[in-house]
């Protein structure tokens, strides 16, 4: 072979070079950074209008500061200390009455959903009491518990209990029939039926319902703190228009904002944890 003769470069049939095969750097970090900037890019201009608005001069900022004049407050109020006392103290109202919504509403809904019998009865009464307007009875619940933790609790509790409630029974009532037969032809007794099929093909309904129900539970806590309370978030928001701290009030809100976002979010974790076997039944 001559020597200035060279032997062509081949490649693997129906491939591209080795270069080509790569993807860059920068397609590789876009690919992993796109959904992350898909979802924070309406956030991230809504926060920048809040910024420039008060600056700009097109709202007063006395009722609206600059958002980055608000973070500086919200760190040193957190570097106090206060504020996560508000923070606890709430938490401990919103997940006390929540929790006693989730032991009471979903074993309420399975019995009334697996008993027509007892849906017939109880169903007019639970139908009264759920479109009762909840800030109509908290002067009710004062006269009886008083301006403390329990009554707080009550309160919260009278709001989440109907979608955890609600989203219990209609996970039941509406499980995929063949599943129930497909059951029943392995001769399965009834409580098998109801703890290996009903319950974990409701678990997305209850769910639905939980989230629902927390989302109620932050607008209940704010509403009954703002109400006969010396700590909480509820009450710092009252306090902070009272005096007119009003960075300390979109502190407040910011936070509360947050902690809905955050319960949602785990609440979103659980269902995928506990729902695990869908994916492994039906892969595609």
């Amino acid at each position: 072979m001559p020597p200035d003769e060279q032997l062509p470069l081949t490649f693997p049939a129906g491939g591209d070079s080795p270069a080509r095969q790569r993807p860059s750097a920068t397609a590789s970090l876009w690919r992993y950074a796109r959904p992350v900037v898909e979802r924070s890019l309406a956030i991230v201009l809504f926060l920048l209008a809040w910024e420039l608005a008060p600056r700009l001069g097109w709202v007063n900022r006395t009722f609206l500061p600059p958002f980055s004049e608000v973070v500086v407050y919200g760190v040193r109020f957190a570097l106090s200390g206060q504020l996560f006392v508000h923070i606890g103290v709430s938490l401990g109202r919103a997940l006390g009455g929540f929790a006693l919504g989730v032991v009471t509403a979903v074993p309420l809904g399975i019995l009334l959903a697996w008993y027509s019998t007892l849906d017939r009865y109880l169903n007019p009464l639970l139908q009264l009491f759920r479109q009762t307007n909840p800030v109509s009875l908290f002067p009710v619940f004062i006269m009886f518990f008083g301006v403390g933790y329990l009554t707080k609790v009550l309160i919260i509790y009278w709001v989440v209990v109907w979608p955890i409630l609600l989203g219990t029974m209609a996970g039941v009532k509406y499980v995929d029939p063949s599943l129930v037969k497909y059951a029943r032809s392995l001769s399965l007794r009834r409580r098998d039926i109801f703890m290996k099929v009903l319950i974990p093909s409701a678990i997305p309904s209850i769910i639905s319902g939980m989230r629902l129900a927390a989302t109620y539970s932050f607008l209940m806590l704010v509403i009954s703190e703002m109400i006969g309370a010396s700590s909480g978030l509820g009450y710092l928001v009252a306090n902070a228009q009272y005096v007119m701290s009003i960075h300390i009030l979109y502190v407040a809100v910011i936070v509360i904002a947050l902690l809905g976002m955050i319960c949602n979010t785990l609440l979103v974790r659980l269902e995928k944890r506990l729902t695990a076997w869908k994916t492994a039944v039906n892969p595609g």
